[in-house]
């Protein structure tokens, strides 16, 4: 198996998805875009740490920020998951398939 020696878009997606506040924070930026206030409204923790987050978020391009006067806005950006999404499929047709031969098998043994 080929070493990696530096981080690839999908590393960082993986990376950033690990955490489960910065799924919390994808999910809330599902309803369209919100203030960084307003997103740390919704956690236990400091506005910095909210930032630090979504610095993660950002670096893997898995949110936009937009600046709109003293505001920042951040919005979830598809395409990363796209690409994790294609990355994912041939293990979801692995195991569809067992799971077809697990109910054929249940079904043959199970009249």
């Amino acid at each position: 198996m080929p070493h990696r020696v530096k981080m690839s878009p999908a590393d960082r997606v993986f990376a950033a998805l690990a955490n489960p506040t910065r799924r919390d924070v994808l999910d809330l930026l599902l309803d369209g875009p919100r203030p960084v206030q307003e997103i740390a409204e919704h956690f236990d923790m400091a506005r910095p740490s909210v930032s630090e987050h979504l610095k993660v978020l950002l670096d893997a391009e898995l949110v936009t920020e937009t600046r709109q006067g003293r505001h920042r806005y951040y919005a979830v950006t598809p395409d990363p998951l796209r690409e994790l999404q294609s990355w994912l499929a041939p293990y979801e047709r692995f195991w569809r398939s067992k799971l077809t031969g697990l109910r054929t098998y249940l079904e043959e043994h199970n009249p």
